[in-house]
């Protein structure tokens, strides 16, 4: 069946637009709630938020619709999509929402689901909301004696920065360690710091100062350029650079190179691995991850498995085969063992375990693996369906005949926003970028 809201990652769209208006986000909540109305206890759900202006706009919006079903809300403020997911937990909540669209810029927002066990939602319990969204929602509303309240966890920031601390050996320290520390002005601009900082290191901190429209931009994880300048300028030891809401992750070393998700993945398997606490026998990455890491893994005598885009499909391959380390190349990395979902402070911690525990250089030591090269273009569209037209096919086609057994070509819609991805990988760097393009201007033909 084919659904309404939901995408890749939750609800996504611009702010004020459906599907992103105080009356979805209402429903979204009324559904939700309803759904997940289970028993005769009293029932609670959290909520959290990046720092985009919208989030006023949504974070009431949600309130209202649990409340109207008889769910408590906890609102924790600006926090991490991990730390959602955390607290979903540690507070026995039975339902988890996060606001925010991730790496987008401010005029989007979106909604995060998670269930009690702080796992995102499947795709059946999401169609289960979508279907109470759409067939009316009065049977759900509770008595006025029967109303939820609305109570602000002050303690929350406290909570999670305690709970990331705990992920790092015991024993280690990051003293010595001067890093930049890039927070998209996001979610984390407060917790990632004190984190480090309590952890001894010395805290270069950039974009740590939102006002609501400054959420990625020319920052964070998809922007790196003033993390590594940086860098540089500073003479640290490393970058870190999360996103709008802290489930990803990139590190550049001391010469401004950035590391990462592949590289990342390698690192805390392969520690793991030595230590004999990897299981699974290997690790779960999507199908953007660089032909470069499943050769070095198998090297090494470890398996790569495969997914579809998303963090949600990793963790869920996860689950099914016991792996504890799993991620994509742009930064969201899982760790079971401590997490539910993607979190980028907790992975560069593993990632720094590692390179406290070598002593060499990041640059030395975080560059596991020689990756293929890999180009990847979007292409944005406004309407229709570019990918079914004859044309962008026999370039796709001809495409795939030209890289041959040796290489990969992988060309799929954004889940999350208007674009289509065009991604190629091979021996032959040249061969790669003339394929991409071919296929790029193909589909450019189309989407004008």
């Amino acid at each position: 069946m084919k659904r309404s809201f939901f995408g890749t990652d939750g609800i996504r769209g611009t702010a004020n637009q459906e599907p992103m208006t105080a009356a979805t986000a209402l429903r979204v909540g009324m559904a939700a709630g309803r759904q997940f109305t289970r028993g005769a206890h009293r029932h609670r759900v959290v909520i959290g938020k990046d720092t985009r202006l919208s989030g006023y706009l949504i974070e009431p919006a949600l309130t209202a619709g649990f409340i109207s079903v008889g769910m408590d809300v906890v609102l924790v403020g600006p926090m991490p999509t991990p730390a959602v997911a955390m607290l979903t937990r540690s507070l026995r909540a039975d339902l988890g929402v996060m606001i925010s669209a991730s790496h987008n810029p401010y005029a989007d927002n979106g909604i995060k689901l998670f269930g009690p066990d702080g796992y995102k939602l499947s795709d059946e319990a999401e169609h289960e909301i979508e279907a109470h969204m759409q067939n009316g929602l009065e049977e759900g509303l509770a008595p006025p004696d029967k109303l939820g309240r609305a109570l602000r966890l002050d303690d929350a920031d406290g909570r999670y920065i305690e709970f990331v601390k705990n992920t790092f050996p015991r024993g280690r320290r990051l003293d010595g360690l001067r890093i930049v520390l890039d927070c998209a002005n996001g979610a984390a601009y407060k917790v990632a710091p004190t984190v480090l900082w309590e952890l001894e290191a010395e805290v270069i901190p950039l974009a740590v100062k939102p006002d609501g429209f400054n959420i990625n931009h020319n920052c964070g994880s998809t922007a790196t350029d003033a993390m590594r300048s940086a860098v540089v300028a500073h003479h640290a030891d490393l970058g870190i650079a999360l996103d709008g809401d802290a489930d990803r992750v990139v590190v550049a070393d001391e010469n401004g190179r950035i590391i990462d998700g592949d590289q990342l993945m390698a690192m805390v398997a392969e520690r793991w691995h030595r230590e004999g606490r990897l299981a699974g026998g290997g690790i779960v990455a999507t199908v953007m991850s660089n032909l470069g890491l499943e050769r070095h893994l198998g090297e090494i005598g470890l398996r790569l498995d495969r997914t579809q885009v998303g963090d949600r499909y990793v963790v869920e391959q996860m689950r099914k085969s016991g792996c504890n380390v799993g991620g994509e190349q742009s930064g969201h990395i899982i760790l079971n063992d401590f997490v539910t979902t993607g979190d980028g402070l907790i992975a560069a911690l593993q990632a720094l375990a590692v390179i406290v525990e070598d002593g060499r250089p990041v640059s030395q030591v975080a560059r596991r693996f020689e990756p293929l090269p890999q180009i990847l273009k979007n292409v944005r569209f406004s309407s229709g369906r570019p990918l079914d037209n004859a044309a962008v096919q026999r370039a796709i086609k001809d495409g795939q005949r030209r890289l041959g057994a040796a290489g990969r070509l992988l060309i799929r819609p954004s889940g999350t926003e208007p674009l289509i991805r065009v991604m190629a990988e091979g021996e032959d760097e040249a061969l790669v970028g003339e394929i991409v393009d071919s296929i790029v201007g193909a589909l450019q033909q189309v989407a004008a």
